[in-house]
């Protein structure tokens, strides 16, 4: 009778010790004030700034715009074109990264011309939600979400809390206290919401494969999946309906350069790339005609990465990015330290493998690579993501190709089986 006694103590130990290795993680709060009122002021505010971008776009200065054009135009962010969106149009984690599915528990059944499916939690609009389907508060309930392996790493979590689309509706229906998250259906975290309409980010040690340099077998490998499930519920005033509007990610293995990096401006003189803004000119390189021309600055971006490559030239010149910059070569052909990534994220359609020898494409030489070292440590980068002519730069005197994404679809949403309608 001791020897099962002893199992059954050392199998509640485990339990215990399993029980506290699921961290508690807490929120930083991003507060949201949605209202009929902002959303006309935004409308009127981007009709006037469009009228002002294309009178700069025929030349017309900053300086030479009315004070209130001005007024106006601070006002507006180019990369923010939509009153109800979750981020901006710019890049991110999403450059290089595609959800493969968004499946829930259960979810609520459409109302009118208001549905509250899954994919509401990942549509990257705040007016939307997903709303859980079985009676009561809906604890047990949970949304799941796929992964391919060959994704970007995960740092940050956010979730919109809540029908966040007016203040009534966010207070009439519940939202969630407590979720449990999930990694391949393993508990991960306890995550601790605000009872705020709001924002909530949480940061997390990096989640994926960090194994970046086979993009081939780990697209073999089958979807990880993150999930989310209801532990407890803030109580709506009028609604038992538990109600996320949002959750979207951020993270780390999108294509840049380090900070310090001197970008040739239209003219002829260096900016470092963290000081790049929209609006500013570059030089571009024009592959076929082999001329250099100016173009104008679209979208930058800003990640966080830890995929680093330093790459030094003879004359002891460098350039640090990250692994899969396409860079050009003197004789037209793009090369990237890890050139299947760079084929399956971004919109080139053949990248040969960078190695030493190689003679890169300059500002005013050819520099011919003599070391190649990799770097493990995160710091923030930066790139270009967009010209309004051109797919190239010219950083540190080297030609550089910007980030068109390969197009995809970011969420093929699927119900899962055990769907009730309420």
């Amino acid at each position: 009778m001791k020897q099962p006694l002893l199992i059954f103590i050392l199998l509640m130990g485990t339990t215990v010790l399993w029980t506290q290795e699921i961290k508690t993680l807490n929120p930083n709060i991003e507060l949201l004030e949605f209202s009929k009122e902002g959303e006309q002021e935004f409308n009127r505010n981007w009709k006037a700034c469009e009228i002002i971008w294309e009178k700069m776009q025929s030349g017309v200065t900053y300086e030479n715009l009315t004070a209130q054009e001005q007024k106006d135009l601070d006002q507006v962010s180019e990369v923010h074109s939509d009153y109800w969106q979750v981020g901006t149009d710019g890049c991110s984690w999403y450059c290089g990264a595609s959800i493969a599915m968004v499946s829930a528990s259960s979810y609520l059944k459409t109302q009118g011309k208001t549905s509250y499916v899954p994919k509401n939690a990942h549509d990257f609009d705040y007016k939307n939600a997903w709303v859980e389907g079985v009676d009561g508060y809906g604890v047990g309930e949970f949304l799941e979400f796929s992964f391919p392996q060959e994704n970007p790493r995960i740092t940050q979590i956010s979730i919109v809390n809540g029908y966040v689309k007016s203040e009534k509706a966010w207070r009439e229906n519940s939202r969630v206290k407590k979720l449990k998250m999930y990694i391949d259906d393993v508990p991960y975290s306890i995550l601790n919401l605000k009872d705020e309409r709001a924002t909530n980010h949480f940061e997390v040690a990096p989640i994926g494969n960090a194994d970046r340099n086979n993009y081939e077998e780990l697209a073999k490998l089958p979807d990880w999946t993150m999930k989310f499930e209801i532990l407890e519920v803030y109580p709506g005033e009028k609604y038992e309906d538990t109600v996320i509007s949002e959750i979207y990610f951020d993270g780390i293995d999108v294509h840049c350069f380090a900070a310090g990096t001197m970008i040739t401006m239209a003219d002829t003189t260096q900016k470092p790339i963290e000081l790049l803004k929209i609006g500013d000119e570059v030089v571009s390189y024009d592959i076929e005609a082999k001329t250099y021309i100016t173009a104008v600055i679209e979208e930058v971006a800003h990640p966080i990465h830890s995929n680093l490559v330093t790459i030094t030239f003879d004359d002891q010149s460098e350039i640090i990015c990250t692994d899969d910059h396409p860079l050009l070569i003197a004789n037209g052909a793009w090369v990237s330290y890890n050139p299947s990534k760079t084929i399956k994220d971004y919109d080139y359609d053949q990248v040969h493998q960078l190695k030493i020898g190689d003679v890169l494409q300059g500002n005013d030489k050819q520099q011919t690579v003599a070391s190649i070292k990799t770097t493990v440590a995160a710091q923030p980068t930066y790139t270009i993501v967009r010209l309004d002519k051109g797919t190239n730069f010219i950083a540190n005197n080297i030609v550089v190709g910007t980030e068109p994404l390969r197009k995809k679809i970011n969420c093929d949403i699927h119900q899962s089986k055990g769907n009730v309608s309420k």
